[in-house]
């Protein structure tokens, strides 16, 4: 066994239409035995600390099994695009990183390789994940199309600071509270809460958890588009509405997109940020762990569950490998050594999220108080989001629309429930046809 190494600490539109025919990556026609090609989603506070962060642990992988992995970091901005070129034209890579989201999506594709029992036993077997990190890697009763790589729950991050001088005693934990604390903290150029209003996958994160929250799912049981729901369309209304009524978000949020609220927060400017694994970009903006609390994201009443008591959708990373990579034994000892436990002690430690391998979760870096918060959330009262083939276009037209209403209410036009069903039925129109 290696010794475990100190790890650095430190939306796109669907331009392409999904093939259902399986195609590898281009350079790993290339590869040989002896190499393979990773491209790894930034989940550091900039591509060359992730850098920092992977290159040793592949160094070492080297070393171990003499296989060089050439690695790349793609923005989360490119990746999903970079990921669908790759699906059609055959210039990829052998392993990637996806967002767990998009399980469904890019398993329609016929891309990427099943994990079927023999390819799960190759790594260790189905057991070792953790259950609520498996349910968004795929279609249920399908094979997965990948694997678990680092679990994230969203919850409420909090500014000591500008809470002590807002006299707001404690963390609220309730959409009511949010209100009343982020009224007092919303004065002098400062804002209550912050939320990235042209960030497509956040604002279908926290819609969609308002959504179960409001007893809606946004597709129906068989799969087709609901955008329009009484459910649905008050969700929508309720996160736009934070900037729209309440005016806790300052409007120049409705441009961010670039965790700008999180930096926002770091220099107090803001004093409410909902997010997953935040601390390394606090960190790399001067805000020490001490300067910041978290608590479980809020609901209507009550303590965080199942269904209308929803407070986080299941979030994290996936791992896939092209199915017809040239090299698959080498990719799957890659995975095998990604999501063994003492490399998921290493990276989730450097990146503050959580092991969805059940061993890793054990060590004692993920009993601190901050990550609790999240073990707890994905455990009991996180959802994942529907595993529909559609789900990437879901993002995209949903997204945009939320976007487009943040916009309307940062300009002073009113948002209306009238307003926000229109945008719903519009994004709805643009969903493939079943």
């Amino acid at each position: 066994m290696r010794r475990v190494r100190a790890a650095v600490t430190g939306v796109v539109t669907l331009s392409l239409a999904f093939t259902a025919t399986a195609c590898g990556g281009g350079e790993a026609t290339e590869s040989s035995p002896k190499t393979l090609t990773y491209w790894a989603s930034n989940q550091g506070a900039s591509l060359e600390v992730d850098k920092k962060v992977l290159q040793p642990e592949l160094d070492q992988f080297e070393k171990e099994t003499g296989i060089k992995v050439k690695l790349e970091v793609i923005p989360w901005s490119d990746l999903l695009n970079r990921i669908l070129t790759a699906t059609t034209s055959g210039q990829g890579p052998d392993i990637l990183n996806i967002g767990n989201t998009w399980s469904a999506s890019l398993q329609s594709t016929g891309a990427l390789l099943p994990w079927d029992a023999k390819n799960l036993e190759a790594i260790g077997g189905r057991d070792r994940f953790v259950e609520s990190a498996l349910g968004s890697t795929g279609v249920p009763g399908q094979d997965p199309a990948a694997v678990p790589l680092y679990s994230m729950a969203y919850a409420l991050y909090y500014n000591k600071k500008m809470f002590k001088e807002a006299g707001i005693a404690k963390p609220p934990a309730t959409w009511d509270e949010v209100i009343a604390a982020g009224k007092k903290l919303t004065k002098g150029g400062n804002a209550g809460i912050g939320v990235e209003g042209s960030n497509l996958s956040n604002n279908i994160h926290q819609v969609f958890v308002l959504g179960k929250q409001h007893g809606a799912d946004f597709f129906t049981a068989d799969g087709k588009p609901d955008f329009t729901s009484d459910g649905a369309v008050a969700a929508v209304k309720q996160y736009i509405d934070l900037m729209a009524a309440q005016k806790i978000v300052a409007p120049g949020n409705a441009e961010y997109a670039q965790n700008q609220s999180l930096s926002d927060f770091a220099k107090n400017k803001t004093g409410m940020v909902l997010w997953q694994t935040p601390q390394q970009t606090f960190s790399a903006q001067g805000m020490g762990p001490e300067e910041w609390g978290v608590a479980p994201a809020p609901v209507a009443s009550g303590k965080p569950g199942q269904g209308a008591q929803t407070n986080s959708m299941v979030a994290g990373i996936n791992m896939a490998v092209f199915k017809n990579t040239k090299n698959l034994d080498g990719a799957l000892k890659f995975v095998k050594y990604m999501t063994s436990d003492e490399e998921q002690i290493v990276l989730n430690k450097a990146y503050g999220s959580v092991p969805p391998v059940k061993g890793a979760q054990k060590d004692a870096a993920f009993a601190a108080p901050s990550l609790t918060v999240i073990r707890d959330t994905l455990a009991t009262s996180a959802a994942a989001l529907p595993q529909v083939p559609e789900e990437s276009q879901f993002e995209t037209v949903v997204g945009t629309a939320v976007k487009e209403l943040f916009a309307d209410a940062a300009a002073g036009r009113p948002v209306t429930t009238e307003s926000v069903k229109a945008k719903l039925a519009k994004a709805q129109q643009q969903m493939p046809k079943k």
